[in-house]
């Protein structure tokens, strides 16, 4: 087994150690969920905390940790007799973000369940797990149902196996740490709220600091057991301040008057339920230990506070995770014993308390573009340039500054139409391996989704021939039928969005960017990848590849400006080599097209043929697409619809596009060649 970096060896990154150490001396905290730029020793830290981690007795030979002080009755491998304990480190056990629900959770041998009427179980990594540590590196990227059976299971503290009336419970308590790039994507806020502390992590800009990292690590590669006892006398103190720690959790006092700036401070931040106040009392009593005291201080609240609310902060998936740290001192201050100090002259910052950023994030960068002021009503749609946007001498020619978002709202469902096999996901059909049961087949290598009735009509017919004499069924391998389910997959959603001159009068493109904001936020709720191709002046770019990150397209939108003709032919075709390289990378994904324009087609020779034949493209592909019809005024030319016909897909208006109008109706996108 490779030696592991010396976690008293990590440079800088204060806050994700003391995280990690927080929850090594109390696993009641709840675990940490660990955020930061990809080269940040995130994986590095985890792993070295095993080292530090206090051994623990085993029954021996359970394959679930049982401890042999108070054995878990439920134990499949049990009863156990008394007997004494075997010790053994603490595991640190990784699950891969590829794993299969089996893996996780352990699986039952169904066919010596018909047959013999056993539970035969295999243990997952759940039961690996126990009395230890579990590691998801990118849980952002675990798929949804392997993050909701894990969390249930740290919040239970027992995993739960049910299949065909067959059913098993084995313990499962770990600390459970999960790091991630939130370049990637984002994790659910529902999800984010089942850890119990986040940590932000960076590369230091500190010149020395990071010669320094680099100085370690170079040492450590070059000599991992020698470097390991360099650093051993300073592993030994810290393994020993983590047991006194243990030892003194007991004793620490939790007073009145700490608990009241507690709740005052998760009140004040308007976090959801009643977990953060828990998760800040388990802290912040863990912050005392670790600092050698029998009573919880004002201090440990703020820090708890830092650690603890953070990623209970966001309402939506553009929100910055973060922390008003002035706000959280007014409000420990006004919480906390007084002194009648009411006459003091610095009530503190007025309005912007409540903002997104603080705790060392900064909030998202929208504070520089304020909202069109322009004459309320004189503003009008008839004088917008639809009617001559590259007229010579308007102002829709040149680059004009962005304009912030209009508030977002519900859209109606866009889905592509047929049955996919894609990732899960929340959009379209497709065959899956969670949803409705829809028909059986013959398994291809291990079985995981058993299809009772269908088992038992093909073993039925050969009982007499196998010479079954009991009540049990006499079940061969090839009796065995996988149960075929449908559900929903994710999709890849490209936005190709035109920033012309056409479409850029303020009130019209605020309209706009908040309509792909919308559509945004429901391809985040889908779990769905999202693309950004704009086009305007002379040709097209990606200003976004195909990514998870939801929140590196709002960025991206936000700062689009506008101006220029019309290049809609390059909008497409640089469309439809994104989608092609995406089919070679990931063809079980399927792709829906989202075109945001008025219709619009200027700029070099036959624009508007050219235009054309590149929609023609996407529809000799298949690609299921939809045209957001931007084109505002009295006259209407009725480009957009045009266009979708070329594409061989739908037309939606922004007004149709909301959940709540009554407009129009949009269901499945219709495909290119859906009649072939």
């Amino acid at each position: 087994m490779s030696t592991p970096y010396p976690f008293t060896a990590i440079v800088g990154q204060d806050d994700l150690r003391l995280g990690l150490l927080l929850n090594a001396l109390s696993p009641a905290v709840g675990g940490v969920l660990v955020r930061g730029e990809k080269g940040t020793a995130k994986s590095t830290a985890v792993r070295a905390l095993a080292a530090l981690m206090p051994e623990v007795s085993v029954v021996p030979g359970c394959r679930f940790s049982c401890d042999p002080v108070s054995p878990d009755p439920a134990c499949p491998d049990g009863p156990h007799a008394e007997a004494a304990g075997v010790s053994r480190a603490a595991r640190t056990v990784e699950l891969p973000v590829g794993a299969s629900e089996d893996r996780l959770v352990g699986a039952l041998d169904i066919e010596r369940a018909l047959s013999e009427g056993v539970k035969a179980f295999e243990p997952g990594l759940l039961a690996d797990a126990h009395r230890g540590i579990l590691y998801v590196d990118e849980v952002n990227l675990l798929h949804d149902h392997l993050v909701d059976l894990l969390l249930d299971a740290a919040a239970m503290g027992a995993s739960y196996v049910e299949r065909e009336g067959v059913s098993v419970r084995h313990a499962a308590r770990f600390l459970l740490v999960g790091t991630m790039n939130p370049e990637e994507g984002e994790l659910r806020p529902q999800l984010l709220d089942r850890f119990g502390l986040t940590v932000e992590v960076a590369a230091s800009r500190d010149t020395d600091e990071r010669v320094e990292v680099v100085r370690r690590r170079l040492a450590y590669d070059d000599d991992p057991e020698g470097f390991a006892a360099r650093w051993a006398e300073e592993e030994t103190a810290l393994r020993e301040r983590i047991a006194a720690a243990r030892a003194l959790l007991p004793r620490v006092v939790l007073g009145d008057a700490v608990l009241r700036q507690i709740a005052a401070t998760c009140a004040a931040f308007e976090v959801d339920g009643m977990r953060a106040d828990i998760v800040m009392a388990r802290t912040a009593t863990a912050l005392a230990a670790w600092a050698g005291r029998e009573e919880v201080t004002a201090d440990d609240v703020r820090q708890a506070a830092l650690l603890a609310l953070p990623h209970r902060r966001r309402r939506n998936p553009f929100d910055a995770p973060g922390l008003d740290e002035d706000k959280l001192d007014q409000t420990l201050d006004e919480a906390g014993p007084q002194e009648d100090n009411d006459d003091d002259p610095d009530p503190g910052p007025d309005g912007g308390g409540d903002g997104g950023g603080g705790g060392g994030v900064p909030p998202q960068a929208d504070g520089d573009h304020t909202p069109p002021q322009g004459s309320e009503g004189d503003d009008t749609p008839s004088q917008a340039p639809d009617s001559a946007p590259d007229a010579p001498g308007r102002s829709a020619g040149a680059e004009q500054q962005p304009v912030a978002a209009a508030e977002p709202f519900r859209t109606k469902m866009l889905s592509v139409p047929g049955l996919g096999e894609g990732a899960a996901g929340r959009r379209s059909r497709a065959r899956t391996a969670h949803g409705r049961t829809t028909g059986a087949v013959r398994p291809q290598g291990a079985l995981t989704k058993l299809h009772l009735s269908a088992t038992v009509q093909a073993a039925a017919p050969h009982q007499r021939a196998r010479g079954r004499s009991g009540r049990g069924l006499v079940v061969r391998r090839d009796d065995l039928r996988q149960a075929t389910r449908e559900g929903r997959e994710g999709n890849l959603v490209l936005f190709v969005v035109d920033a012309s001159g056409s479409m850029a009068a303020r009130q019209r493109m605020s309209a706009v960017k908040g309509a792909v904001l919308s559509l945004l936020l429901d391809a985040y709720q889908r779990r769905d990848k999202v693309g950004l191709v704009t086009f305007r002046g002379k040709e097209a770019e990606v200003a976004l590849p195909p990514t998870s990150s939801v929140d590196a397209a709002a960025s991206r939108l936000e700062s689009l400006p506008t101006g220029g003709r019309t290049p809609l032919a390059a909008g497409l075709l640089k469309a439809h080599d994104v989608l092609r390289v995406e089919r070679l990378r990931d063809p079980s994904r399927r792709p829906l097209l989202v075109v945001v324009t008025d219709g619009r087609a200027t700029g070099g020779p036959e624009p508007v043929a050219l235009a054309r034949r590149a929609a023609r493209l996407h529809q000799a592909e298949g690609t299921a697409s939809v045209v957001v019809d931007c084109e505002s005024g009295y006259v209407r030319l009725g480009l957009a619809g045009e266009l979708a016909r070329e594409l061989g897909g739908t037309a939606v208006t922004l007004d149709e596009l909301r959940a709540d109008s009554i407009a129009g109706l949009v269901k499945d996108v219709t495909a290119a060649g859906r009649a072939a």
